[in-house]
């Protein structure tokens, strides 16, 4: 087990934040034989495979995972040094990283596992410098051709939200009532949280004192329970699995036509097949699928209907919007009588 010892200051220090870049890195477990403890995100990882084997440093990638458990170096999960950063500036700070500690950062990845550093990663230790090169542009390259486009905007509204939810748990609960209901794994007592784990080590406790250093929780969609950093002399960092996943396994929005986003621009063309093609919905539900705020949404849905192109109807608190003939035949790219 792992505790983590948090005075009075400690505690009321301790913050959330997700890390796009941890995200990059823990999502090549999908592409490994671990991908089974991620139900949810199989469908959507099964789509982008031909995009991932496409990438020259797949292997390279992949070979970032241990076979035994789903570890991955420390080193490409630096904790996030602000709530939300963006991808360019922790790949910046990836790279101005001494590249002396990539060589234990790896072998304190593998070693403990029985396992050896994976050869095309042992060949590049010959080169650090150019291997960490290597690695920060292969993740770059991977964010933008496999992830961004589609998958992060969804996971990062699933992040946000369960930032959310977690803040205002410690606020209205307190310390007892936010690590309970982040895993049962975690427990508070007595100034001290506790994660009990397996492992190599399952019978040997660490004691890790926070002592002003701030402890961050970082929720992950590919976590699988809780787990902290491999180095304890780390900056004291928990990642748990974030809730709402299961939103992940829907179907993306489908694309709309060019002509269509032409005609009414891309939010409100997209809007307009999505509810065309699934059914209606709310304001709510529309910018969750989407990704994007319900106030832009309801002003799109506004225009949408000034236009005669949706209607909308109330059922109990909720408020369904669907098209009408119009907007439907506009859809199908049908004539309208």
């Amino acid at each position: 087990m792992i505790r983590f010892r948090l005075r009075l200051a400690d505690l009321a220090a301790t913050s959330f934040g997700y890390s796009p870049l941890q995200e990059a890195v823990l999502s090549l477990r999908m592409w490994t034989h671990h991908a089974h403890r991620f139900p949810a995100l199989r469908p959507a990882f099964a789509a982008l495979r031909p995009a991932f084997e496409r990438l020259d440093a797949h292997p390279l990638l992949t070979a970032l995972v241990a076979r035994r458990r789903y570890w991955v170096p420390d080193l490409l999960t630096p904790r996030p040094a602000v709530p939300a950063p963006a991808l360019r500036d922790e790949l910046a700070a990836l790279r101005a990283t001494d590249p002396a500690r990539l060589r234990p950062g790896l072998e304190q990845t593998f070693h403990p596992l029985g396992e050896p550093v994976p050869p095309v990663l042992a060949a590049g230790l010959r080169h650090p410098d150019r291997l960490l090169a290597d690695l920060a542009d292969a993740l770059e390259t991977y964010w933008h051709t496999c992830l961004a486009p589609h998958w992060w905007p969804r996971a990062r509204t699933v992040l946000t939200a369960d930032l959310a939810h977690r803040a205002r748990t410690l606020a209205e609960g307190g310390a007892d009532a936010l690590f309970h209901g982040i895993s049962a794994r975690l427990s508070w007592a007595d100034d001290t949280l506790t994660i009990r784990r397996g492992g190599p080590w399952p019978s040997t406790p660490d004691d890790i004192p926070v002592d002003g250093r701030r402890l961050l929780l970082t929720p992950s969609c590919f976590a699988d329970g809780v787990s902290t950093m491999l180095d304890r002399d780390a900056p004291p960092h928990i990642v748990y699995a974030t809730r709402g996943l299961a939103t992940l396994a829907e179907r993306p929005p489908p694309p709309a036509p060019q002509a269509l986003t032409g005609l009414l621009g891309a939010t409100r063309a997209r809007l307009l097949v999505l509810l065309a093609d699934d059914g209606p919905a709310t304001t709510t539900e529309l910018a969750h699928r989407l990704a994007v705020t319900p106030a832009a949404v309801s002003r799109h849905l506004t225009a949408l209907r000034t236009a005669a192109l949706l209607e909308r109807t109330r059922h109990g608190r909720h408020v369904h919007y669907r098209p009408t003939p119009l907007g439907a035949a506009l859809r199908h790219g049908e004539p309208h009588p």
